[in-house]
């Protein structure tokens, strides 16, 4: 008679190996990710809280970056040099382009070292690893909406009124949204093998935020470079942030197609990527 299971043999083995490379049992994973939009949620706001606990200032370090950023650009951009800001006030016109850019630059940042940065998790228990990258995009999200509080207070001071427009605000930050949630899975999984990454992409960022519309508007962008220009999404996204904002028009549907675009085809090659990869996280972080 064969003998009753042990403890140790009653719970379900789980093995972890790289899935074939095709969209469809790569997706498939999706199915696995909702079960645990428990362990997402908790982490997410767990990362909230501990981020702004035993701080002076607490949830205003939410608005702190973009705001000295704003002072910074301010004196250099508009008094030391001219920058054109299409009749707004040019501080209120850098902290609308600051907004959706600091949620990018810090949401990419932070995630792209979330897997390293947790390996004693990682090691030690399975649960979808692209949960730890998730939870710095809700962070950063937290972040954007505390900020743009700061915005709307602004825009009453200069008696600017925004206009139905404004509701364009929900597909521009989705487009951002689906390019920030790309690159982070893409260049967590990177670091996981390449720690180069974390200490280029500081500086790259940097480099990245005189590439995008922030300090200047997108007509300031010569037309014989346009084109290039806006395969960098995060223009699109800046530009019309911007525009539905604060100018009250219509996006433009270009720049705001081609980020989408863009967006939309690394999303799935980088969540595949990182699906692919998972197996070996463990043995290799």
């Amino acid at each position: 008679m064969a003998s009753s299971p042990t403890a140790a043999n009653s719970y379900p083995v789980r093995i972890l190996r790289p899935p074939a490379f095709s969209p469809w049992r790569v997706f498939l994973q999706l199915a696995v990710l909702a079960q645990y939009w428990d362990l997402l949620l908790t982490l997410s706001l767990h990362r909230i809280k501990v981020r702004y606990k035993q701080s002076a200032l607490g949830w205003g370090w939410a608005v702190a970056q973009p705001v000295a950023l704003m002072l910074v650009y301010t004196v250099i951009f508009s008094m030391v040099t001219r920058m054109p800001s299409e009749g707004t006030p040019y501080s209120v016109f850098v902290f609308a382009a600051l907004l959706p850019w600091t949620f990018f630059s810090t949401a990419v940042n932070s995630a792209s070292n979330s897997l390293v940065a947790h390996n004693h998790l990682i090691t030690k228990v399975y649960f979808p690893r692209e949960i730890l990258p998730l939870t710095y995009l809700v962070v950063a999200l937290f972040d954007f909406l505390a900020a743009s509080a700061v915005l709307a207070a602004m825009m009453a001071y200069h008696g600017i009124v925004p206009t139905f427009h404004i509701l364009w605000v929900i597909p521009v930050m989705a487009i951002a949204l689906i390019f920030v949630l790309g690159m982070a899975l893409l260049l967590s999984a990177v670091q996981v093998s390449f720690r180069d990454i974390g200490l280029a992409l500081p500086l790259l960022l940097q480099v990245w935020t005189f590439a995008s519309p922030v300090v200047y508007p997108l007509s300031a962008v010569p037309e014989r470079y346009r084109a290039w220009y806006l395969l960098n999404p995060m223009a699109g996204v800046v530009e019309n942030f911007r525009r539905v904002v604060l100018q009250g028009t219509a996006p433009d549907l270009h720049s705001l197609g081609i980020a989408a675009a863009i967006s939309a085809l690394l999303l799935p090659l980088a969540y595949g990527y990182f699906k692919h990869r998972e197996s070996t996280i463990a043995d290799t972080i």
